[in-house]
């Protein structure tokens, strides 16, 4: 699904996560979906040394999974904040072979590097505005016989706090999401694995939090803040149906012809 976005829209999703100094400390599902990637990454047959470009690199959770499987080659790691470019660096060290550098994946010029044995990305493909672009760009950079293997969210995602709103007759501020087979669609030939995370939260007030720390907070276009009435309500639905998040992670494994 497109949702109609801005400079100044992509400018705001930048800097939530710019601002979300404690990311790490929340960011618990992220770091394992990002683990599951590298670990199907391992897996696929890449040649000696290969060239490899990261999008949405945040603090490094993808990095730091794909350096521990023992992966080599000459990486170029990017995000769309430049503060996050600068914490991944700080954390996993740049060197001749791993450069890190601010990139907008989705509208940003083409790197220098391109095209790549592998692109990569852990939960940045859900946060652009046209997937159906950005899917035919990503799979631009990738040369003949290369991989793109992306870990996204999909439609179930969060499905607990909008069953909350409904009971309201609302909807959430929450970025729509495709259905798993949409992906299937986006990227002709790919294999797509659907899986699901969950954590649970003592109160909706901590959901709301993490959500909030991790810099995932920005609302999709358009979206009605609820009165605080209504978020109490909501909050109390939330609540008694267990205070449960649900991700829906959608891994794309597509490779080029060639």
């Amino acid at each position: 699904m497109t949702v109609p976005e801005s400079p100044g829209r992509r400018a705001r999703i930048g800097a939530a996560f710019a601002a979300a100094h404690d990311y790490d400390r929340h960011a618990r599902v992220q770091a394992r979906i990002a683990q599951g990637l590298a670990r199907r990454i391992a897996a696929l047959p890449l040649p000696p040394g290969p060239g490899l470009l990261e999008i949405g690199c945040g603090t490094g959770h993808l990095t730091a999974a794909l350096a521990e499987t023992g992966l080599g080659g000459d990486w170029l790691i990017t995000d769309l904040s430049p503060a996050m470019v600068d914490r991944a660096r700080a954390r996993l060290g740049e060197s001749p072979a791993r450069r890190f550098a601010p990139l907008d994946g989705e509208h940003g010029p083409t790197p220098a590097e391109a095209p790549f044995d592998l692109v990569c990305s852990s939960l940045a493909f859900q946060w652009f505005e046209d997937p159906g672009s950005a899917a035919r760009r990503l799979m631009d950079w990738v040369r003949p016989g290369g991989w793109l293997a992306i870990a996204t969210l999909s439609e179930r995602t969060f499905h607990e706090w909008r069953t909350a709103h409904a009971a309201l007759g609302r909807e959430p501020g929450t970025v729509p999401l495709p259905p798993p087979d949409r992906f299937a669609a986006l990227f002709p030939g790919a294999r797509v694995i659907t899986e699901t995370e969950t954590e649970r939260h003592q109160t909706a007030r901590d959901f709301l939090h993490a959500l909030k720390a991790i810099g995932a907070a920005t609302p999709a276009p358009g979206h009605r803040p609820l009165t605080p009435g209504e978020l109490r309500r909501v909050m109390r639905e939330f609540e008694a149906a267990g205070a449960q998040a649900t991700y829906q992670v959608a891994t794309v494994l597509w490779q080029k012809a060639g």
